[in-house]
C-alpha cells in the first residue's frame, strides 16, 4: 500500500511542478481557448495542461513499477502489458496534443483512438470474456468480438472523459476518484498483476490531483484534448486490466459503475442529440454540468456535486467488486 501512496504522491508533485511551465508554453504558442457561446471561460485560457498530467503520470508509473521490479526481481512485474499500456497511452497523448494544436476532425479523432486501442490489444490488454448474467459462468469471447468490445470500450470511455472536460476541475477530479477506485480494486486482486495495476492507477490518480492545484476553479489552465484523452484512455485500459478480470455476474457492472458519471452523462447527451436530429459530434450545452449551472449553481458547487455523485458510484462499485471476490 505504501508503494501505491508513493506513486500517487510522486505523480502529484511532478504535475504540480510542471504545469506552470506548460501554461507558459501554451500562451507562447497560442494554444488557448478563447471565450465563446459554447465555452464557460470568460477570458483566454491556456489548454494542453494535459501534457503535465501525462508527464507526472508517466514518470511516476515508470519509477513505481521499476522500483517494485527491483525489490522482487524474481516476479514478472514489468510485463509486456505494462509496456503496451505505457506505449499506447503515450501514443494517445501525442494524438491529443496534435488535436490541441491543429483541431483534428472527428473522423481523425476516432482513427487516433482506434490506432491506440489496437496497439493496446496487440500487447494483450483486451476484454477476453464476460460473465453470464444469471449463472456467473465465464464466457470467453471470440477474437473478433474481443477486438470489437475492447476498441468500443476504449473509444466510449475516452470520449466520455473528453465530454465532461467543460468545467474547472471537473474532469480531473472525477478521473482522480475513478482511478483511485481502480487502484483500490487492484490491491484486492492479491496477485503480482494486481499490485502493478494498483501502481499504475495510483500514478494516474496522483497526476489528476496534482493538476487540480492549477485547474480547480478559478482555473489557471485547462487540460485540453491531450489531458482528457490520456485520462479517458488510461481509465479504460486500467479497467480492462483490473475490474473486468472479476469472473462474476458483476464483472461488467463494476467498471461501468466506476466510470458511471461520464458514461451516463455522455449517453444521455447522445440520446438527446439523436432525438433532436442534431449531429452527434455537435458541441452543445446538454451535459450535466451545463444543466446544473443553468439551475443557478456556481462552478465550484457543480464540481462538488458531481464529485459526490461519482464518489457514490465508486463506493457502490467497490462493494460489488468485493462481493464478487467473496463469491468466487
Amino acid at each position: 500500500m505504501m508503494g501505491v501512496l508513493g506513486a500517487a504522491i510522486l505523480a502529484a508533485l511532478i504535475t504540480i511542478y510542471f504545469t506552470p511551465t506548460v501554461r507558459a508554453w501554451a500562451f507562447k504558442k497560442g494554444v488557448v481557448d478563447m471565450p465563446s457561446a459554447r465555452r464557460i471561460n470568460t477570458e483566454p485560457m491556456p489548454r494542453a495542461g494535459g501534457v503535465a498530467i501525462f508527464a507526472g503520470f508517466l514518470v511516476a508509473a515508470m519509477v513505481a513499477v521499476l522500483a517494485r521490479q527491483l525489490r522482487v526481481p524474481h516476479e514478472p512485474i514489468w510485463t509486456p502489458q505494462v509496456t503496451g499500456f505505457l506505449l499506447a497511452t503515450t501514443l494517445m497523448a501525442v494524438f491529443g496534443l496534435v488535436d490541441d494544436l491543429k483541431n483534428l476532425s472527428p473522423k481523425f479523432q476516432i482513427l487516433a483512438m482506434l490506432a491506440s486501442a489496437l496497439l493496446l490489444f496487440a500487447f494483450g490488454i483486451r476484454i477476453e470474456g464476460i460473465a453470464h448474467p444469471f449463472t456467473g459462468k465465464w464466457l470467453p469471447l471470440p477474437i473478433g468480438v474481443s477486438i470489437g468490445a475492447t476498441v468500443l470500450w476504449i473509444i466510449i470511455v475516452t470520449k466520455t472523459v473528453d465530454a465532461i472536460d467543460g468545467l474547472d476541475g471537473l474532469a480531473s477530479g472525477v478521473s482522480a476518484l475513478c482511478a483511485m477506485t481502480l487502484a483500490l480494486m487492484a490491491t484486492q486482486l492479491k496477485s503480482v498483476e494486481g499490485a502493478t495495476i494498483a501502481l499504475l492507477a495510483a500514478a494516474l490518480a496522483g497526476a489528476c490531483v496534482g493538476f487540480l492545484r492549477h485547474n480547480y476553479h478559478p482555473a489557471k489552465i485547462i487540460m485540453g484534448t491531450v489531458g482528457a484523452w490520456v485520462l479517458g484512455f488510461g481509465l479504460a485500459a486500467l479497467s480492462i486490466m483490473g475490474a473486468f478480470k472479476l469472473a462474476a455476474t458483476v464483472s461488467v457492472a463494476v467498471p461501468v459503475l466506476v466510470l458511471g458519471v461520464p458514461i451516463f452523462d455522455f449517453t444521455h447527451v447522445l440520446a438527446r442529440r439523436a432525438l433532436a436530429r442534431a449531429p452527434l459530434t455537435q458541441a452543445d450545452k446538454r451535459h450535466l454540468h451545463h444543466r446544473l449551472l443553468a439551475k443557478g449553481l456556481n462552478q465550484r458547487q457543480v464540481a462538488l456535486t458531481i464529485y459526490g455523485i461519482t464518489f457514490l458510484f465508486c463506493v457502490t462499485a467497490l462493494i460489488l467488486f468485493q462481493a464478487g471476490r467473496a463469491g468466487r
